[in-house]
């Protein structure tokens, strides 16, 4: 790893250049965006965060950053106020930042020596700031014995845990169950049959998942893109969709066999046949199989596909629950398990909170961030479906399980349990930002290579091999 610096202005150009953030994320394909309020405080109001300065008393001050939307923030001061209550000796503030800036505040804060105790941030800027040596080593936090965050949301470097992710959001295969049943009733089909399973065991490989797309996927004539007579330039409905964010389609590389990075983040694999394959095939699901429409941007999420209800099937995260599925969509829906390649798997992230190195206030500032991860404490956005529990006690104990996921913004029951939380436990990978650094510049990179394959004038071979210097070359100027 490069030696720790103070991060520059230039570094908080490129991490907030790729802001994707659980819970309070780019509102497109990841987690609800957030919008200041005009009477955010302002990093400069924050002074003197790092100073040690009690508010009253013998209280310590500890101060937390966070981005979000209006929901959000609101949900986050009474928690603080709900903590500062519970005892005698913290007291946590809680600091509010532009979204849009949020990195470029953080960064200014480090440079002037200004940083808060404890905040969320970027899943992509984590590494980057601990190599920095800005993020304290929070590897104490939990104790022998005690519920612990599910091992795939740790963000790890040089061996030590330096962040746990706030909320846990892994992709799943979301359906329009009246679309589904509309297309089958036209067609004379089985829904059962043609239902995403729930259940990994009885998971679809690649190819009964594209059969059942082109199954679904109708025309202007009611000709399904299997029959001979199918006209794919006047397509009506189709029948899935796969969000093509690159982090996002790192699922499917892992799925064949390959990846970006190797699982210990010491090898890029781009360009290795496995995950060229791969990627490949999402490009197919349009340019030969003619059951996706094409990709006209990154930012095809649910509201656009599912909620055109012009798409049957889409691949997404689990915050969509909360952020559209449950409070806005005007149509039943159901979840079901990603397809496979080769192997069974889904992966996940969430907003990272952390430490910052600069604390007069270690213990106490984990403290805080230990009591404000009990799923409890931040029911609010659980009980919504904009977050899913960190905690392994949640995943495991039935009676966790039932107050999580009963509640009318899920779907059934034993549906979700199914292909979320044990989906989530069992068949879960940390995305690579986890464990491997210069993501955000990566998958930028990655974004702009993946445009001419789009648009169809190239293959994936040919375009990862014409950038693949460049791509091989950021990841070693970060990682070595």
């Amino acid at each position: 790893m490069k030696g720790k610096k103070v991060v520059s202005l230039a570094v908080a150009s490129v991490i907030a250049a790729s802001m994707i953030m659980s819970g309070c994320g780019s509102a497109t394909s990841t987690p609800e965006g957030g919008n200041a309020t005009d009477n955010a405080t302002v990093a400069s109001e924050a002074g003197d965060t790092a100073s040690g300065d009690t508010t009253s008393g013998e209280k310590v001050h500890i101060t937390y950053a966070q981005w979000g939307n209006e929901t959000e923030t609101a949900a986050t001061q009474k928690v603080a106020e709900k903590f500062n209550a519970s005892q005698d000796r913290i007291e946590v503030e809680v600091v509010k930042i532009d979204h849009d800036t949020y990195v470029t505040k953080l960064n200014a804060m480090a440079t002037a020596g200004e940083l808060p105790d404890t905040g969320i941030m970027s899943e992509a800027g984590v590494l980057k700031f601990a190599e920095n040596g800005l993020l304290a080593d929070i590897s104490s936090m939990y104790g022998e014995g005690e519920a612990k965050p599910l091992d795939s949301l740790a963000f790890k470097y040089d061996g030590n845990t330096v962040a746990y992710s706030a909320a846990n959001e892994v992709l799943n295969l979301w359906y329009n169950q009246d679309l589904l049943k509309e297309v089958c009733e036209k067609q004379n089909l089985d829904v059962a049959e043609m239902t995403p399973p729930a259940n990994a065991d009885q998971a679809w490989d690649w190819d009964t998942f594209v059969k059942v797309a082109q199954t679904l996927t109708l025309d202007v004539n009611g000709k399904n893109a299997l029959d001979p007579d199918f006209d794919a330039n006047n397509i009506d409905i189709y029948g899935c969709t796969v969000n093509t964010l690159p982090w996002q389609l790192e699922v499917w590389a892992k799925s064949n066999g390959g990846g970006y990075y190797s699982a210990d983040g010491s090898e890029c694999l781009i360009d290795s046949d496995a995950t060229v394959e791969a990627l490949q095939k999402i490009a197919d699901l349009s340019e030969v199989y003619h059951c996706a429409p094409p990709v006209s941007s990154a930012a095809n999420a649910l509201e656009s596909s599912l909620g055109s209800k012009k798409v049957v099937m889409a691949t997404d995260g689990a915050w969509n629950v909360g952020t559209f599925l449950g409070p806005n969509a005007d149509f039943n829906y159901g979840v079901g398990v990603l397809p496979y390649m080769k192997e069974k798997v889904t992966i996940c992230t969430g907003g990272p909170n952390v430490v910052f190195a600069t604390t007069e206030h270690p213990a106490e500032a984990m403290e805080w961030l230990k009591w404000y991860a009990q799923e409890d404490n931040n029911w609010s956005l659980i009980e919504a479906g904009t977050w899913m529990p960190i905690l392994d006690s949640w995943y495991t104990d039935a009676e966790k399980t039932d107050k999580w996921i009963n509640n009318p913004n899920f779907p059934d029951h034993d549906m979700y349990k199914s292909a979320v939380v044990d989906y989530a436990r069992e068949y879960s990978q940390s995305t690579s930002w986890y464990y491997v650094n210069g993501t955000e510049e990566f998958n930028a990179t990655l974004d702009s290579v993946f445009s001419g394959v789009w648009s169809g004038d190239q293959t994936m071979k040919e375009a990862i091999e014409d950038n693949k210097e460049e791509l091989i070359s950021i990841y070693q100027e970060n990682n070595q």
